[in-house]
């Protein structure tokens, strides 16, 4: 297997970095929700290419509408900012069901943005208590069934030559998701790796990482900090190299061990007691900073290099 030990590794950033801006996908909330989008997809490209970024991860909020002129617009100006562009969707995203896609649809709209690669969210529903459950019989029911979605897709995906990544999200664990790759067994078939996701089913985040680094064609970076206070222990989204992920250790066990080129950082910001419009002002500084700490502290991207 070729690993990244010797590349300079590409810096890109997942739209949720800015879902205050209503970018990405909203996330945690009882029913649909949809933040007031602020900036669209070309205003970030031009942005993004400002910022030393090399690529974005994009949603279908991102797109807005899967029109192919739309799909071609998008495309094109990927290009012309020099841009690679990845496809991130679900098949039944919890309250945001934009995002979600048949898995013929997101390979054929991957292809006509141009992107190389589809992230996918396998949205499994665990049984409670959490604690135990990885690999329990339910779940393994469930996978099985998105394996065999993939499955039907393969040939689909080999002509349009788009991989797939298949994501740690906050219902899997990472022997899950290698369980599932495995069955399918295909070289254009891995893992997105998220540093944080796995403490959502009480799983080690160093684990999870040592686990799926062969595997991942992909990475989210993100880097919460825990709070504990008087109402609990929660995970709070910091700009990276501010909380308690030790992103350098991450990126070397990447280096010494999967197969991608490039790190997509993921900021989740959270709006708190702010007003919104305070809000969005921290989480922009947030995504500036990150991009500051990967360029110059860990010495990810390649543009303008």
């Amino acid at each position: 297997m070729t690993t990244c030990r010797e590349k300079r590794l590409k810096l890109g950033m997942h739209t949720y970095t800015l879902h205050l801006s209503g970018l990405g996908e909203s996330w945690g909330f009882n029913s649909e929700h949809a933040y007031e989008k602020t900036i669209d997809l070309l205003e970030l490209m031009e942005l993004a290419a400002e910022w030393g970024l090399d690529g974005l991860h994009v949603t279908n909020v991102d797109l807005e509408s899967r029109d192919p002129k739309r799909l071609a617009e998008v495309k094109a100006a990927a290009k012309g900012h020099d841009l690679y562009l990845e496809y991130n969707v679900s098949f039944n995203a919890p309250c945001d069901p934009r995002v979600n896609s048949s898995v013929r649809q997101a390979f054929c709209t991957a292809h006509a943005i141009g992107a190389d690669l589809v992230k996918y969210s396998l949205d499994i529903e665990r049984p409670r208590p959490l604690y135990g459950t990885c690999m329990h019989p339910d779940v393994i029911r469930q996978l099985s069934n998105r394996c065999n979605e993939f499955k039907a897709n393969i040939a689909l995906m080999e002509k349009l030559g788009v991989r797939l990544a298949i994501e740690n999200h906050c219902d899997t664990y990472a022997d899950e998701i290698i369980w599932i790759i495995e069955q399918l067994n295909h070289p254009m078939i891995g893992a997105c790796l998220d540093t944080i996701n796995p403490l959502v089913v009480l799983e080690g985040p160093e684990q999870a990482v040592n686990k799926l680094a062969p595997y991942a064609f992909c990475c989210h970076l993100c880097d919460n900090k825990l709070v504990v206070d008087a109402n609990g222990t929660h995970s709070i989204g910091v700009a990276i190299g501010t909380g308690d992920i030790d992103c350098n250790k991450v990126l070397q066990t990447l280096r010494d061990n999967a197969p991608l080129d490039r790190i997509t950082f993921e900021v989740e910001w959270e709006m708190g007691e702010d007003s919104m419009e305070v809000a969005r002002k921290k989480e922009l500084q947030a995504c500036l900073d990150s991009i500051d700490y990967l360029r110059n502290v860990l010495g990810i991207g390649a543009r303008n290099r």
